[in-house]
């Protein structure tokens, strides 16, 4: 059959793709037989590639935006589909696969369950959620076709990211079990744990004929056990930095709330964990124990003596009236 021939019952028509919807990847061109023998042109727009695929396989891929006279243009791609075309038997055989060749930015993802791992400097589990999001580009058409798309007629961009977000969380977690990284320090560490999550999943991009532009973790949250141990552990340090403000140790402070409780309730003694002789009293502990945190040492320095009794009012250790009794015998004793 001679061009003229095959041209013959031409009428002007095109094959693209407009307008180019955001949210696909791969997109077919809804033509049957007559439809593609008798377009005049072939326009692949800016951002743009097609797939030409006979029989299953793919024939030939066009990557190059331009307008190609069907009729006339000696291209590859053109003159495989006309080769394609002139065999062409029914409408399902042959198909023409237009694909995004621009980015596709800001595709968020997120952590489907939480992540564990063990908290290397406060030995505590940590459980998180994660998210953020990333951008990618189409880079090999031929295989992204052949392993992912096959017999469908349009591939979308959300398709593709839940394809994507288990591979996502298994090196997310893979990461965070090898770093141990304190929760304190997570939210510093942000951008560097992004970027090393972008070189473990190039690879895995890759795999789908994908190039990774961009990868991003935006924020985390705690799930509730994990706040409840971080806040044991806040309370904690900022007890002890309380203590050590005051002259005490955080055992001390401890010890000195412990019997104060307990005083409040003879029956709270056993709870205060402090072994008494027989007959002593509670109060007689709670004063003692008082006396010895604050009994001067030689050579004392007044201010670290009236920190320490200011301590034990605000915790209600001592009263008042105490702190002004200490206070003075400290001055008398300079």
């Amino acid at each position: 059959m001679g061009l003229f021939n095959f041209f013959k019952k031409q009428v002007a028509t095109v094959i693209e793709w407009q307008p180019q919807a955001p949210g696909l990847l791969v997109w077919k061109y809804p033509a049957v037989t007559g439809e593609i023998k008798n377009a005049s042109k072939l326009i692949i727009a800016p951002g743009q590639g097609c797939v030409l695929v006979y029989e299953g396989k793919i024939t030939d891929v066009i990557d190059t935006e331009g307008v190609y006279n069907i009729r006339t243009d000696n291209h590859p791609f053109i003159t495989s589909l006309l080769k394609v075309a002139q065999l062409f038997e029914g409408e399902h055989k042959m198909g023409l696969y237009f694909y995004r060749k621009a980015e596709v930015v800001n595709q968020g993802w997120g952590t489907s369950s939480p992540i564990k791992y063990m908290d290397d400097y406060y030995k505590i589990p940590i459980q998180l959620s994660a998210f953020g999001n990333f951008s990618y580009r189409l880079n090999d058409a031929g295989r992204f076709f052949t392993e992912y798309v096959g017999s469908q007629d349009s591939y979308s961009t959300e398709a593709f990211r839940e394809a994507i977000q288990a591979r996502i969380q298994q090196v997310l977690t893979s990461c965070f079990a090898e770093e141990k990284m304190p929760y304190t320090k997570i939210d510093a560490e942000i951008a560097r744990l992004s970027t090393t999550m972008r070189d473990r999943l190039v690879s895995d991009f890759e795999t789908f004929g994908l190039v990774l532009r961009d990868f991003r973790i935006e924020g985390n949250s705690f799930d509730e056990e994990t706040q409840a141990r971080i806040g044991k552990i806040a309370d904690i340090t900022a007890n002890s930095h309380a203590a050590s403000e005051g002259g005490l140790s955080y055992v001390e402070l401890e010890k000195l709330r412990a019997l104060r409780d307990a005083a409040k309730n003879e029956g709270g003694l056993a709870g205060a964990g402090v072994g008494l002789g027989a007959g002593m009293s509670l109060g007689k502990v709670f004063s003692n124990s008082i006396d010895e945190v604050t009994q001067p040492a030689v050579g004392f320095d007044p201010m670290e003596q009236l920190r320490k009794l200011k301590l034990l009012l605000d915790e209600n250790i001592i009263t008042q009236e105490e702190f002004e009794q200490k206070k003075k015998d400290y001055l008398n004793k300079l």
